[in-house]
């Protein structure tokens, strides 16, 4: 098959579909993540095409690939509308346009509003990234190109051993977390990490001492 991962980030879907078989390209608009992904590439010998690529302009041609995806990506583009025109463009006639997206219960998107009380930045009029996540939005804006739709609701688990482990792991590499760090004066910052630790002892499903967090993602299915 020909495959296109779109905002593919290092490449955790594009190498996946390669070992399977797949003639893959991977895009990402961020050219510093191209550039991870094709080292990532070449440290695991898998031969895929890597390029610098937007999702809301995708600069590949029309009808061109067997099955067009994007795993927790182009969720985050800030016009849905042309991200949908742009995977089923250059998606062949019959062939599969797929999504994975984080939806707003559980963890991430309960993380995500707590963020979002910090931020200095007025509220964006886009809309939120999480509505990928909500299946009746994802049919409105899946109702013209696609002539079949198959939605599935699924719960992703995140394992830590510890809170230390998840302040290492996750609190201290969260892009939006580190980017507040920055803006944020040292006292605020570490308040808003205080309210983190709180929400994730709430939401902990471990009694053992280990952390492990349940978030709600929607996995779409499509064809053109």
């Amino acid at each position: 098959m020909r495959v296109l991962d779109v905002a593919a980030g290092n490449g955790n879907f594009a190498l996946a579909a390669t070992r399977l078989g797949g003639r893959v390209t991977a895009s990402d608009v961020t050219p510093h993540m191209v550039e991870l992904g094709r080292e990532r590439s070449r440290a695991e010998g898998l031969d895929l095409a890597w390029l610098a690529g937007d999702a809301e302009a995708l600069p590949f041609g029309a009808s061109s690939y067997d099955l067009v995806a994007s795993v927790f990506g182009a969720m985050f583009a800030p016009r849905p509308e042309l991200v949908v025109a742009e995977m089923f463009r250059v998606a062949r006639p019959g062939g599969a346009v797929a999504m994975a997206s984080y939806g707003s219960a559980g963890y991430l998107g309960r993380l995500s509003d707590l963020i979002g009380t910090f931020s200095s930045t007025p509220p964006s009029p886009l809309p939120s990234p999480f509505l990928w996540g909500d299946a009746d939005e994802v049919r409105r804006r899946f109702a013209g190109p696609a002539s079949r739709l198959e939605i599935e609701r699924r719960t992703l688990t995140f394992r830590f051993g510890s809170m230390v482990d998840w302040h290492e792991r996750f609190a201290s590499t969260n892009p939006p977390l580190m980017a507040l760090k920055q803006m944020l004066p040292p006292a605020a910052f570490e308040g808003l990490m205080a309210q983190a630790v709180r929400l994730v002892e709430e939401l902990n499903q471990a009694g053992d001492g280990s952390v492990v967090l349940e978030s709600s993602y929607l996995v779409v299915m499509a064809r053109k």
